[in-house]
């Protein structure tokens, strides 16, 4: 009687086809996500520095020749996060689709609630939002919205910024943006630790709590920049 090898490379097929295994590829792809909004943030927070120059110089690092790997590297990560993210959270939506046909009365709490109905379209409109963003700021490819540069592969990015948020259609649309990202990430986060296991009863509250305390202190950081700008705060 013959016996068929499971590889390594099998185990890793069926645990992803459970539910489970596209949970977990859902927690760890959001985890590097998460780790890129923050930076972002930090970064994008330096055009409050008393320097006016200093996110220009922040970006002008960036881009360096000498940090292209890396930066290319990067970027090819969080593509491919990205990706998985998506089509982890697609075939995820269709299975729960499958197994649950017709829909069912559940009180829940609803915050979370509404911030789960709204993964499916948000995580859409915020990666739409990413390439607007990077079009304007970086590529300066918008019509309307050039890009500023202050030398070879050193982008304008203060410069940038004030131009396009002054803009309200490019601020409400950023705006919209960040609070659908707060949303994302209040559910994100919470879900992370139930998909890895670490729900606990006791824990689960505030678990809850610190989601919705960090997702709303990153929407605000980045609706602080487009704010400050239409009100003259950073010109």
């Amino acid at each position: 009687m013959s016996t068929i090898a499971i590889t390594p490379i099998h185990r890793a097929v069926r645990f992803y086809e459970a539910p489970i295994g596209k949970k977990a590829v859902m927690a760890v792809t959001g985890l590097v996500l998460f780790g890129y909004v923050v930076a972002h943030l930090l970064g994008n927070l330096q055009i409050y520095s008393s320097n006016p120059q200093q996110i220009n110089t922040y970006a002008a690092f960036l881009h360096n020749p000498a940090n292209a790997m890396a930066l290319w590297v990067a970027r090819s990560v969080l593509l491919l996060c990205v990706i998985l993210h998506i089509v982890a959270a697609i075939q995820l939506w269709g299975q729960n689709r499958a197994a649950r046909p017709a829909s069912y009365y559940k009180k829940a709490d609803v915050p979370t609630a509404y911030a789960a109905r709204t993964m499916k379209w948000s995580g859409f409109i915020v990666a739409a939002f990413v390439i607007f963003h990077i079009l304007h700021l970086t590529v300066g490819a918008i019509p309307g919205l050039p890009s500023a540069e202050v030398g070879p592969n050193a982008p304008d990015v203060r410069a940038n910024v004030i131009h396009g948020f002054q803009n309200p259609a490019v601020s409400g649309f950023y705006i919209l943006a960040m609070v659908l990202l707060c949303m994302h990430l209040y559910h994100g986060i919470y879900s992370m630790f139930q998909s890895l296991g670490l729900a606990h009863p006791r824990y689960t509250p505030a678990i809850k709590n610190g989601a919705k305390l960090i997702a709303i202190l990153i929407a605000l950081g980045n609706i602080s920049i487009p704010v400050a700008v239409l009100t003259g705060l950073i010109h």
